[in-house]
């Protein structure tokens, strides 16, 4: 089993060993295949604002020691030309043999494949890859996929799908998994053009229920043939978002 981790809500004077060992103290550090999380900035970054880092240069420099990768939240929906030449000294500065870049952006993911050919390339949760149609052809751009987390419970879809060591699920869910529409991630990825802007939620909008966080049966998962998994970490009353 390979887990890809969340460094959100992490405080900055806290190590990031230190913290996955108080967060996520029953995963191995050997299954953890990467950390993600903001580290300077971008306006690349999508998904959730950017109000700080998580991650520090230190934070980094530990985990490339323990031979963990840095995955990069870039999953901002909009991307110009002009952006992508800015960010070019930001993704060299961690383009390395290890890390990995979360996308929405297919433009994005195509120019950096091609410019930095190191980094492993993630289609974001965010591209709702939800049927064989959408999950094949997003294979066929990226490294691998992350499908929505309610398709967990949908095993007959799961059993169909190709290519199931290039799919991430989810390990456990937070808002997102009754979200009906997920309208914060376009209002989110405007916002970090330039930390402004209005945050848009769906849940004052269509009521749905709030379940906390979910954790899902990863043995029952492993048995359909998947083996990489993204855990989130609990925020204060059980909750990853709203």
């Amino acid at each position: 089993m390979r887990y890809t981790i969340s460094a959100r809500g992490k405080p900055l004077e806290v190590p990031i060993l230190a913290f996955l060992a108080r967060n996520y103290s029953t995963v191995p550090v050997a299954e953890i295949d990467s950390v993600f999380g903001f580290v300077e900035f971008t306006t690349l970054y999508g998904g959730r604002m950017f109000s700080r880092p998580e991650l520090t240069p230190y934070d980094v420099n530990e985990l490339y020691y323990a031979m963990i990768g840095l995955r990069l939240p870039l999953t901002n929906h909009y991307v110009s030309d002009q952006e992508y030449e800015d960010a070019k000294p930001f993704l060299e500065k961690y383009h390395r043999d290890g890390n990995a870049v979360i996308v929405t952006n297919d433009t994005l993911a195509v120019n950096i494949r091609r410019d930095f050919p190191k980094f492993r390339i993630e289609a974001s949760v965010i591209k709702n890859l939800n049927s064989y149609g959408r999950a094949t052809s997003a294979l066929e751009l990226y490294d691998t996929i992350v499908l929505p987390m309610e398709l967990n419970g949908d095993r007959e879809f799961l059993s169909g799908l190709p290519s199931k060591d290039r799919v991430t699920l989810f390990a456990n869910a937070g808002c997102a998994l009754t979200c009906p529409s997920k309208i914060c991630y376009v209002s989110i990825s405007k916002y970090n053009k330039s930390c402004s802007g209005e945050f848009k939620c769906s849940q004052p909008l269509k009521q749905r229920d709030m379940l906390g966080m979910i954790d899902f049966d990863l043995a029952q998962l492993q048995e359909l043939g998947f083996n990489r998994f993204k855990l989130l970490r609990t925020r204060p009353g059980g909750q990853t978002g709203y």
